[in-house]
């Protein structure tokens, strides 16, 4: 378990290094894709919900140490959605491409609801969602359609991240 955890922790610092050093210096993109929150679920459904919310602590304190959010809003948000993640683990399918992307939509959906509820209570430091703006529609449709990618990207390292691999086949 810490092998793959360590191996884990090193894939999210990966994408959070690519995710802020790289994307968000492209002008052209109106959102960033949630690349954390992707391995995230992939980790969460294929590992269960205790190691999912321990990845979602880790990725959002990644995100939490990068970002001027609120100390904490990213490791709350990311913790809940490896827990509801982690719900399906090893019941779904997730080879093809329809599942995964249902499940990258449901997630940024899930976090961008979470985020509502927080604001309600913090107005001033958490800045919600405009479900329609075209920032939000496409970091959701972004991350929708990324999500089967990035699931057979890792699965490269299924025998590094995943805990019981043979079961998974």
């Amino acid at each position: 378990m810490l092998k793959s955890f360590s191996v884990t922790a090193l894939i999210l610092l990966c994408f959070v290094i690519f995710e802020t050093a790289i994307l968000s210096n492209l002008l052209f993109l109106p959102a960033i894709p949630d690349f954390l929150l992707i391995v995230t679920l992939y980790i969460s459904v294929n590992n269960g919900r205790l190691f999912g919310v321990s990845v979602g602590f880790l990725s959002g304190l990644f995100m939490d140490f990068l970002s001027f959010s609120p100390f904490g809003l990213h490791c709350l948000l990311r913790t809940i959605i490896g827990y509801f993640a982690g719900i399906f683990s090893k019941t779904l399918n997730m080879s093809g491409f329809f599942l995964p992307v249902l499940i990258g939509l449901g997630a940024t959906l899930l976090k961008s609801l979470l985020i509502a509820a927080i604001s309600i209570f913090f107005p001033d430091s958490v800045v919600a969602y405009s479900l329609f703006s075209k920032s939000f529609l496409f970091e959701l449709a972004s991350n929708a359609l990324l999500t089967p990618l990035v699931f057979k990207f890792l699965d490269i390292f299924s025998n590094f991240i995943l805990l019981n691999p043979e079961s998974v086949s």
